[in-house]
């Protein structure tokens, strides 16, 4: 878990990219950028508010031989082993950035380069880099007036509600390549920040290993149960799978089989499943590891637990008491209307 809350800018550098690939300019600045009292927690706002409201999905510096041959790995433990320096840092990675620019659809934009304190990851303060892109210009109507007159003047800037791209290098994990959060808000060119200019790779921790393996269990429930038993044994699937890694802290595979999986015709269908997809989710010798809590509330909400029928009618069941669905709703054939009927047995409709 992060608290971004009590950061604190140390300093603050701005430099502008144009597209390489088009011949537009870079522009560096001679010096750090001085922010008055006024200004600093806006940018502050600005900068850090879109990573409180993202899920954390950390990544790591990656280098097909050595980190020590990725440009900004070195660049970043430069700047944490010495602040001061930030800003002639943040120089060379403004050249990074423009050297990536080889796309005609890449869009110019400021570039901040950002030093901060008393970051809180996991409950240990460290000190950060950031590294931000603003892109998209907006129109705004600035004012002068006369003791007669009111003018109005069409101008363009940067709207402070919505960061372009940013990343988050946090002083942590150095050997693995530093956690690192990303967002991009402009879809056109991920590969551009994520893969040239960032170099990052997912990070590999148990937040990775439990969503990871909670999105195999999602996809080897529609891709295997379903065909071989009917949506309600998915949903209820998917809901003992959720709730087992809800109260457990560690996760044990042959513990989770033997308690999710319901038909024991399925599990060599499990096992076999894992064996062929496994790569695709980065799980392939994955049988125990310590079990994120953050992961399972996300991959909650966004785990289907509703079935819907052709005949516009939808069943809800409960991810809470997934043993209701199994008691109280029966499937079945009609062989007069030839059609298939969920039957439900209650006592009373609950008022709404």
């Amino acid at each position: 878990m992060i608290n971004l809350f009590g950061a604190h800018i140390t300093s603050i550098s701005i430099h502008r990219v144009g597209n390489k690939i088009n011949n537009e300019p870079i522009i560096i600045s001679e010096n750090p950028f001085q922010a008055d009292d006024e200004l600093s927690p806006l940018l502050k706002e600005y900068f850090l508010k879109p990573f409180r409201e993202k899920e954390e999905n950390y990544f790591q510096f990656v280098h097909e031989s050595d980190l020590e041959f990725h440009e900004l790995f070195n660049i970043s433990t430069k700047i944490f082993n010495a602040p001061e320096t930030t800003h002639e840092q943040s120089k060379i990675i403004t050249k990074h950035l423009y050297d990536q620019s080889l796309h005609p659809h890449i869009k110019p934009g400021e570039v901040y380069v950002v030093h901060f304190e008393n970051m809180q990851i996991n409950n240990e303060k460290v000190d950060a880099l950031g590294i931000f892109k603003s892109e998209i210009k907006q129109d705004f109507l600035q004012f002068s007036e006369t003791e007669s007159q009111l003018e109005a003047h069409l101008q363009q800037g940067v709207n402070l509600n919505k960061l372009d791209k940013g990343a988050l290098i946090f002083n942590v994990k150095k050997e693995e390549g530093y956690k690192i959060l990303s967002i991009d808000s402009n879809r056109y060119d991920t590969r551009y920040w994520l893969e040239s200019f960032l170099g990052v790779d997912a990070f590999e921790d148990d937040n990775f290993y439990t969503k990871k393996y909670l999105k195999f269990c999602q996809d080897f429930a529609k891709d295997v149960v379903l065909p071989a038993e009917d949506k309600k044994e998915e949903v209820l699937f998917m809901n003992r799978a959720v709730n087992h890694f809800a109260k457990n802290d560690t996760f044990e595979e042959s513990s989770f089989m033997n308690e999710v999986i319901d038909n024991p015709d399925l599990i060599p269908e499990f096992r076999h499943y894992k064996t062929e997809q496994a790569p695709k989710y980065k799980i392939e010798d994955l049988t125990e590891f310590p079990i994120a809590n953050t992961a399972v509330t996300a991959a909650r909400k966004k785990i289907k637990n509703v079935i819907n029928l052709d005949t516009n009618v939808q069943i809800k069941l409960d991810f809470i008491n997934p043993e209701s669905a199994d008691k109280f709703v029966e499937k079945g054939w009609d062989e007069e209307k030839q059609m298939y009927y969920y039957l439900v047995y209650f006592n009373k409709e609950e008022k709404s």
